[in-house]
């Protein structure tokens, strides 16, 4: 697993990629502009950021806030962290440690607690979750459909690498969140990647940014190799990038 998450200490090719993602996908809309329109702002003044890079959520945030509060195994990512949420936010921590685990906050601190493609590697934080959230709080998870393997899995197996989407995704994941907290939305965004002949780059790009996930499996190599050939053989090569935005009240 620590291979995995090793992949998300570049945090400049986790910006690059995300600029990529975001321009081969079928669905224009941002889903992080999708998150703020489902919220109610006016009572978010703190925030905790579950796994939180650097700053990916942060980075289309509007407003003002009192404390922006990010964890991460990454130090790495520091300092781009905060630059990015210094800009609405008045103070900002960051924490380098690995979840799940303890957080040295008295309960009831902070109003929304995120967690954006990350709580399929630390699920059993939730109790944590609920104890820091206050009481009305939001839990916001932004998380992959376990149908997101599908069109490799037409040519390879990637059972290890479905376990760890299956710790928490959007075909679980309501179900996990319901057990702890009162009331749960789940909102889904629909999307695809489509790479056409002429991006037989960037589409390899994409698929090297994923390769300790795909080396628990499948030598990534050769799953480079494979998509890249049928771009080739069929001109479009699309992979589902479907995913469910689950917001959880205390």
């Amino acid at each position: 697993m620590k291979n995995v998450i090793k992949s998300y200490a570049d945090y400049k090719l986790h910006r690059e990629i995300g600029k990529l993602i975001k321009s081969y996908s079928e669905n224009r809309s941002d889903i992080r502009d999708v998150v703020e329109r489902a919220l109610e702002w006016e009572s978010t003044k703190k925030i905790l950021d579950l796994g939180c890079g650097y700053g990916w959520f942060e980075e289309t945030l509007k407003g003002t806030f009192d404390l922006v509060y990010g964890i991460d195994c990454h130090g790495e990512n520091e300092a781009a962290f905060v630059g990015v949420s210094s800009r609405v936010a008045q103070e900002v921590v960051f924490k380098s440690m690995y979840l799940p685990c303890s957080i040295t906050m008295p309960p009831d601190s902070f109003d929304l607690i995120v967690s954006a493609y990350t709580l399929y590697f630390f699920p059993e934080i939730i109790p944590e979750v609920k104890r820091l959230l206050h009481p009305g709080g939001t839990f916001v998870v932004i998380t992959h459909s376990e149908k997101m393997l599908e069109e490799g899995e037409k040519y390879f197996e990637f059972n290890n690498l479905k376990k760890v989407i299956q710790r928490f995704s959007a075909e679980n994941g309501e179900e996990i969140l319901k057990k702890t907290f009162r009331e749960v939305i789940a909102i889904d965004y629909y999307n695809s990647l489509v790479f056409k002949k002429g991006a037989g780059d960037d589409l390899a790009r994409y698929i090297d940014f994923k390769r300790e996930f795909i080396a628990k499996d499948v030598d990534p190599d050769v799953v480079r190799k494979k998509m890249l050939d049928e771009l080739q053989i069929k001109g479009v090569v699309r992979f589902n990038k479907n995913d469910r935005i689950f917001i959880g009240k205390k």
